[in-house]
C-alpha cells in the first residue's frame, strides 16, 4: 500500500509564500507512484488539507481545503478520515523551523522530515547556533545581538552609543538583520552610521532579536548534505555571486544572482567545505536535508586570477545553518542533486524510507 504523506507548509513569518512554492516543488519532485501525497497549509490556528491539488492548479494553494482535525493531524472528505503516515516539513520560520510543529508531531506519533525540536530551535536561533558550533572550532564572524523589550526602553542616548558599538566591534559595512528570519526579511547592509538605527528598527519587524554581524568580504558558497542510516551524502558546492549589495530576496527568488554549481574553488577547499557540513550534520543531531551557507575569506596571499584560485588554504567561515532549506525548482538543493547527477525523487524516498526502516 502506499504511504500517505502530508507536504506541510505555510507558517506565520514573512516566508510563507516562498514556503508554499517549496511544497509546489516538493510536490513535482516526489515519487507519486510511492505515495499518496496531500499538501497540508497552516496559517495561526488555521490548518488546511489541500488534496485537490495536482501540481497543475496552482490556485488550490491559497483556496478552501478540508479542515485538519489537530488531534491526530487527520483531515475527513466524503466521510472519510484520511490519516497521514508522515509528513515533510517545509515551513520556513516559525513554527516548522524554530521545533514548534515538530514537537507537535513529536506528541502524536507521527514521523517527519527534518531535525527534532532541540536542533530545530538552536539553528533557529541564528545567534546561539553560530556560537555554539564556534565551541566545536567553526570560524564566525563577529556580532551583537539586540532584544527588542530591551531596546524599547533604551533613551536616545542609549540607542547613540549601540552605533558606537556596531562602528567600534564591527566596522562598517556590517550586516543588521533578525536572529530568527530567512529569505533575507528585514536584512540590510549598513554602510553609514546613521543608516544603523534605522536598519535595527526593519529587521525587528521580523522578530523580537536583532543581529549586527561583520561584514566578510569573500566567496559565498552553500552546501547541501543528507544522511541516512546507511550513507552519507554531500551535494557538490553552489557558488553565490550577485550584483546586489547582498544575496537579498531579489537575488533569491527574482534571479538577480548566478548561482555556479559546481563552485570554482579548489578541490581542497571543496572537500573542506563538504566534511564541515557534514560535521555540522552530525554536531546538531540532525535529520533530513540540510544546507549550510559559508564564506571563503582569503588567507595570506590566497587570490583568484582568471578563474583560478591561488595561494595558501583560505578561511572557511560559518555564515547560517537552514535545517529546512527551499525546495523550489530553482533552490539550490534541487541544482546540488542535479550537478550530482542523482535523481531528487530518489533523494527524497530515501529521507522518508529512512524513517521506517530498521
Amino acid at each position: 500500500m502506499k504511504r500517505n504523506i502530508a507536504i506541510i507548509a505555510g507558517g506565520d513569518s514573512s516566508e510563507y509564500e516562498v514556503s508554499l512554492r517549496s511544497a509546489a516543488g516538493l510536490y513535482s519532485f516526489m515519487d507519486k507512484e510511492r505515495y499518496n501525497i496531500t499538501i497540508v497549509r497552516l496559517h495561526g490556528q488555521d490548518w488546511q488539507a489541500l488534496p485537490d491539488y495536482n501540481g497543475t492548479n496552482p490556485e488550490v494553494l491559497s483556496g478552501a481545503g478540508e479542515p485538519i482535525d489537530k488531534n491526530d493531524f487527520s483531515f475527513a472528505r466524503g466521510g472519510v478520515r484520511r490519516t497521514f503516515d508522515f509528513a515533510y516539513i517545509t515551513i520556513h520560520g516559525t513554527p516548522g523551523e524554530n521545533g514548534v510543529l515538530q514537537g507537535y508531531l513529536d506528541m502524536i506519533g507521527l514521523p517527519y522530515s527534518c531535525c527534532g525540536v532541540l536542533a530545530a530551535a538552536m539553528t533557529f536561533n541564528k545567534y546561539a547556533c553560530n556560537h555554539y558550533l564556534e565551541g566545536f572550532g567553526f570560524h564566525i564572524g563577529k556580532s551583537i545581538l539586540l532584544r527588542k523589550q530591551e531596546y524599547r526602553m533604551m533613551n536616545e542616548d542609549h540607542k547613540l552609543r549601540i552605533i558606537d558599538q556596531v562602528m567600534n566591534e564591527l566596522g562598517l559595512p556590517c550586516f543588521i538583520k533578525s536572529n530568527v528570519g530567512g529569505s533575507s526579511f528585514g536584512c540590510t547592509k549598513a554602510k553609514k552610521p546613521d543608516s544603523i538605527l534605522p536598519a535595527i528598527e526593519r529587521a525587528f519587524e521580523e522578530g523580537d532579536e536583532v543581529i549586527c554581524e561583520s561584514y566578510m568580504k569573500g566567496t559565498e558558497v552553500t552546501c547541501g548534505v543528507y544522511k541516512t542510516k546507511d550513507k552519507a551524502v554531500a551535494f557538490p558546492i553552489t557558488e553565490v555571486v550577485t550584483k546586489n549589495e547582498f544575496f537579498d530576496y531579489d537575488a533569491k527568488y527574482r534571479g538577480q544572482v548566478d548561482e555556479i554549481t559546481p563552485a570554482r574553488i579548489p578541490d581542497a577547499v571543496r572537500d573542506a567545505i563538504q566534511s564541515e557540513t557534514l560535521r555540522i550534520y552530525d554536531i546538531i543531531g540532525a535529520n533530513g536535508i540540510i544546507r549550510v551557507d559559508w564564506i571563503i575569506t582569503p588567507n595570506g596571499q590566497w587570490t583568484m586570477d582568471n578563474g583560478q584560485w591561488t595561494g595558501d588554504m583560505p578561511k572557511i567561515n560559518l555564515l547560517e545553518v537552514n535545517t529546512t532549506p527551499g525546495m523550489t525548482p530553482t533552490s539550490f538543493i534541487p541544482q546540488q542533486v542535479r550537478a550530482a547527477g542523482l535523481d531528487i525523487k530518489d533523494v527524497l524516498t530515501d529521507i522518508i524510507e529512512n524513517k521506517f526502516s530498521n
